[in-house]
């Protein structure tokens, strides 16, 4: 007799039954929850299909966003097998996998065999997250970007985002794609920045957000500016900022590696709420 698979395409009728499968790690699943509530699970709108695992009685017990980045949620064992099978099926077309380490690295050993070596694996990156205002004084001229400031702060981004990943994002065409997003968060009033005469100096955006919860990407000093504090004053005034017009709790993963960014985040006042793991093809 054939069965049908537990695994499929979610849809809107999903929609009450994913919200509150991401409702248990509120930290952790703020981009894939901040995703679903402004576009819901229309793959064109979500940008990608979202996956669903669901046990003999048909409930749904985990998710995988399959778009730019491959990312599960609440993944059990069954579940993970189940979605690399799924993705081995149609082939990479993720940039990435990323989400919480217990997820994502037993996710890659089942697809790596499949799909090759990765560029990178960063296997601990811890999730942080602070709930209060920041332990040191932020820096004053840390502001929201303007939107007429959108060309000041791209090449920053760029080259943020270049450093971090070891890949442009303007390569292969994807200059116009970038500069739309970041524009969004400019126009969305999540992005942070300190700018003299023309020059960013210190900058990062708030990337997802809830109701509950937002996360920061992108943050970035100046290379000439760095040990001077500009990166822990200027995360102090993000928190600060982002807690008042944006969401309580302020969230960010890290490299284990980065021991600068880890002694700022420490200082500025987060700790550490779980692991988080990344992929890079």
């Amino acid at each position: 007799m054939l069965r049908t698979s537990p695994t499929r395409v979610l849809t809107a009728r999903d929609g009450d039954e994913v919200l509150a499968l991401l409702a248990r790690d509120p930290i952790a699943d703020v981009f894939l929850t901040s995703r679903v509530e402004a576009v819901g699970l229309h793959p064109e709108h979500l940008g990608g299909e979202l996956w669903g695992y669901s046990d003999a009685g048909g409930r749904l017990t985990a998710l995988c966003y399959a778009g730019a980045n491959l990312v599960p949620v609440q993944a059990h064992h069954e579940a993970l097998r189940a979605f690399a099978e799924r993705a081995r099926r149609q082939g990479r077309r993720c940039s990435s996998l990323v989400g919480p380490a217990d997820y994502v690295l037993p996710l890659w050993d089942l697809l790596r065999p499949h799909w090759g070596r990765a560029r990178d694996v960063r296997g601990c990156q811890p999730l942080l997250a602070t709930d209060s205002d920041p332990r040191v004084d932020p820096d004053p001229a840390v502001r929201t970007v303007r939107p007429d400031e959108v060309g000041l702060l791209l090449p920053a981004c760029i080259a943020m985002f270049t450093e971090e990943v070891g890949l442009s994002p303007v390569t292969g065409g994807g200059g116009p794609l970038y500069r739309a997003r970041v524009t969004e968060l400019v126009r969305s009033g999540r992005a942070f920045a300190r700018i003299e005469n023309g020059r960013v100096l210190f900058k990062a955006e708030v990337a997802a957000a809830t109701r509950d919860v937002c996360q920061v990407q992108g943050v970035w000093v100046d290379p000439a500016l760095r040990g001077q504090g500009l990166g822990t004053a200027g995360m102090a005034a993000v928190v600060a900022l982002a807690r008042r017009s944006v969401a309580p709790v302020v969230s960010l993963y890290v490299n284990d590696y980065n021991e600068p960014a880890r002694r700022s985040y420490d200082r500025v006042g987060f700790t550490q709420v779980g692991t988080f793991a990344s992929v890079l093809f």
